[in-house]
């Protein structure tokens, strides 16, 4: 029996495990726990799977990190003014931020989601670790090569277990370190820098396996995050989704293209160019997991320099997230101050978005925005409980965040590059086909195909050769 083409399709295979998530959340909770707090095997699988697909991401993190970033600064010195195009890129990121905070600020001042919560179902802990100036300030400073952290402590048995973490800060610190000593050496780390671009295939490759499956991943999510929260605690934080999602829309529909637009590049091509990567960002909830695809579409459809690319959309992957370092972390304190009827100040206003606009680097590009916001409710004094109130949602505007971060990371490198008149333009306008413009060889190829197919006749074993070749 063959499947129909449409069940192919990343996008409805996602809706299914989307929709299928809610009804077996609704079903798991409707059993009950088993026994005290214990819950039942349908509840217990749901979480599983959820945890473990988030555990499969964060193992490519280290890897993906390191090889990408001296990938990256090693791309560099092919690129002329490298230099300039570095410092283009970080002031773009940052005014992007800047802009996405601003609209994150205003739409929880003017929707107050946190008003609309009903207190009465919704509750929060303390997060078990959290963001701070200091631990910023601190994570910095690499604590070793890789900057892993292993923690032991006591299990149920007596015995010892180890647990081995890694700090998104000090991988990325370390990298640059390593890709710019690289460069520095010159032609002897030349093999070193083609082995780690090598390396970076593989590892792009299992990360691509991994996101294949974020269907999987997506049905457990869900599925757990209704039945460990039910629809009276995710209704009640309708209006922060709500806010949320307008003000995505709003930096994806208005801001990006505006910005397009200013610097002389078609709109429409814009949006048909970057959906494959914000489609892709969205059932994955990974900007790291979705880097492939963001540089594919930064060079196969925007004309961006593959050595530019190759250093700007990594780093962009790592550090540039309008979604989970701006919009959100703003609409969440303000949601979180109007909960717990606290008046915010000009200045806590202010470091709302100086913390979104500097910390951004805090913020890994696995899913998940929980130590950016912990970091900008410590800077401003409110309380950690918050992050636990926004828990039940966590996946679903995890989706949209992702999205329109990896829609920014792919936009910049082009904006730069038409800047500094390094830009395909010719290239950036070109017809998509199945959501990308065609290399020249497969160009040529559809264009035979299609003058075969016009003259209605029969390609013959010579002709097909030609084409391959």
């Amino acid at each position: 029996m063959r499947l129909p083409a449409w069940s192919k399709s990343f996008g409805v295979q996602v809706t299914i495990a989307l929709i299928a998530g809610v009804i077996l959340g609704l079903i798991a909770r409707s059993w009950g726990p088993v026994s005290g707090t214990e819950d039942n095997w349908l509840g217990q699988t749901l979480d599983t799977i959820g945890s473990s697909y988030v555990t499969l991401l964060k193992a490519a993190v280290v890897p993906l990190v390191i090889t990408a970033i001296i990938a990256s600064i090693g791309n560099l010195r092919k690129v002329t003014n490298a230099a300039r195009l570095a410092v283009s890129t970080l002031l773009w990121f940052a005014l992007t931020a800047l802009i996405a905070v601003l609209i994150g600020l205003i739409l929880g001042v003017v929707i107050q989601p946190g008003a609309h919560a009903d207190a009465t179902s919704l509750s929060g802990s303390a997060p078990d670790s959290q963001g701070s100036w200091i631990g910023f300030l601190t994570g910095l400073v690499p604590v070793n090569f890789l900057g892993l952290e292993v923690a032991t402590s006591a299990d149920e048995a007596g015995g010892l277990s180890s647990e081995v973490d890694f700090n998104i800060l000090q991988l990325i610190i370390v990298s640059g370190a390593i890709g710019i000593a690289a460069v520095k050496v010159g032609k002897a780390a030349e093999p070193f820098l083609e082995f780690t671009e090598a390396a970076l295939a593989v590892v792009q490759k299992v990360v691509w396996w991994i996101v294949r499956i974020a269907p999987i991943g997506t049905l457990g999510l869900i599925g757990n995050a209704v039945n460990s929260y039910g629809w009276s605690t995710m209704g009640s934080l309708l209006w922060f989704v709500v806010a949320v999602y307008v003000g995505l829309a709003i930096v994806f529909f208005g801001v990006y293209p505006a910005l397009a637009k200013a610097n002389g590049l078609s709109v429409r091509q814009y949006f048909s160019g970057v959906w494959p990567a914000t489609q892709m960002g969205f059932v994955s909830r990974s900007s790291i997991g979705t880097m492939p695809v963001t540089q594919k579409v930064a060079t196969d459809n925007f004309g961006v320099p593959q050595s530019y690319a190759a250093f700007a959309v990594p780093f962009g992957s790592t550090t540039k997230m309008d979604g989970c370092a701006a919009i959100y972390p703003a609409i969440a304190a303000v949601f979180v101050a109007q909960f717990f009827g606290v008046d915010l100040s000009l200045i806590q206003y202010l470091l709302i978005i100086f913390v979104a606009v500097i910390g951004s680097a805090a913020t890994a590009g696995t899913t998940g925005a929980t130590v950016m916001l912990t970091l900008t409710l410590s800077t401003l004094g409110l309380p950690l409980e918050g992050v636990g109130l926004l828990l039940a949602i966590e996946p679903i505007v995890d989706m949209g965040r992702t999205a329109l971060n990896v829609s920014g990371q792919a936009l910049i490198p082009a904006i730069v590059a038409k800047r500094h008149e390094i830009l395909d333009v010719e290239r950036f306008d070109a017809q998509r086909i199945n959501g990308y413009v065609p290399v020249e060889e497969e160009a040529e190829t559809e264009e035979a195909i299609a003058a075969e197919g016009a003259a209605r006749e029969p390609v013959g074993e010579a002709a097909v050769g030609r084409m391959r070749d």
